[in-house]
């Protein structure tokens, strides 16, 4: 039986040279692999109480939709800008070069929701902050992070202040 890590793709000097990408996407495309991520994903949350769950776009998306539907639990999206129709609020974040922003629909969270935030990679924490400070800024309290991987070397964990648990972490970037 294959374990979760053996259906994560390495790829060597991807992007650029001297790094190891991590592809998840091979996890996505065998159904075993797939399963065997949302069982360990559900397992993070063993015990943990929350209301909502927070899904970033867009590979979020696919880990927290069954995993909201398994824990009977609403999902709402965090969206790149201009995607959401209804009444937004948005938050601009630095990247590597740039910056971006995400939005989420106004309506989506209430003063005094619990929120687990999910994704499938913890890099620089940015996305996961900007997406932390929306729930705060319309009431909402993240409980904790959760994500497949997470790449320690960016330090995500130093800039972050609410729990955070993947099923992976990994050396470097």
């Amino acid at each position: 039986m294959k374990s979760l890590e053996d259906y994560i793709t390495i790829i060597h000097d991807f992007p650029e040279k001297g790094v190891i990408y991590r592809d998840i996407t091979s996890v996505i495309e065998d159904s075993d692999g797939f399963r065997l991520a949302i069982a360990e994903l559900l397992k993070l949350l063993d015990g943990v109480e929350f209301d909502k769950i927070v899904s970033l776009e867009s590979r979020g998306f696919i880990f927290g939709a069954p995993i909201a539907y398994e824990l009977r639990k609403p999902m709402v999206l965090v969206r790149k800008a201009g995607k959401l129709p209804r009444e937004t609020i948005a938050q601009t974040y630095d990247l590597e070069y740039g910056s971006a922003t995400v939005e989420i629909h106004k309506s989506s969270i209430n003063p005094g929701d619990k929120v687990i935030l999910i994704d499938d990679l913890i890099a620089t924490g940015g996305t996961l902050q900007a997406a932390a400070n929306l729930v705060t800024k319309l009431g909402g309290e993240v409980i904790k992070a959760v994500a497949l991987v997470e790449l320690r070397g960016f330090n995500a964990r130093s800039r972050l202040d609410f729990d955070i648990d993947t099923v992976f972490s990994y050396d470097g970037k």
